[in-house]
């Protein structure tokens, strides 16, 4: 009977590791994708308004890449950068190089769901002086339907 019942308790014991670790794996996986927001910072000295520009960011397994706009008085360029997700938090560093001007930013936000709050600094270099600014924001991705390779919408059955 104790054999028995040992048998049956690492019976229930091993379901329940497998089932930990298929949500675990479907977690991971419904995460992989590309989310899209805005990123607002406030305003420098040397720019006339705050900063409200897109972000995006691609998750795969724990790593993530992303990429912002920047908008240097009239030119448009690119930030860049990359991250890490571990479990709902992710942490994102990169920065931006323009003729004149330069910086260095780190961001960070928690999912809930299929979006995640982002909230970070930027350390400026312009005319010989560094300036820090703090931006917040937003990103979603799609419903998992429409990820290309799931469900319906990728004309599959």
């Amino acid at each position: 009977m104790a054999s028995r019942l040992a048998v049956i308790g690492a019976a229930v014991l091993g379901a329940a590791v497998l089932a930990g670790h298929a949500r675990a794996q479907t977690a991971s996986k419904v995460r992989d994708a590309v989310y899209r927001g805005t990123l607002v910072c406030d305003k420098l000295p040397f720019f006339e308004k705050t900063s409200r520009e897109a972000i995006e960011i691609k998750i795969k397994g724990s790593e993530a890449h992303y990429i912002h706009v920047v908008r240097e008085r009239q030119e448009m360029s690119f930030e860049q950068g990359t991250g890490t997700l571990d479990g709902d938090k992710l942490t994102l560093k990169g920065g931006w190089a323009g003729e004149e001007d330069s910086y260095q930013a780190s961001y960070t936000g928690t999912f809930v769901r299929r979006s995640a709050k982002l909230a970070g600094t930027q350390t400026w270099q312009h005319g010989g002086r560094s300036y820090t600014r703090t931006c917040s924001g937003a990103i979603k991705r799609p419903f998992v339907v429409f990820l290309p390779g799931e469900g319906k919408a990728d004309g599959k059955p």
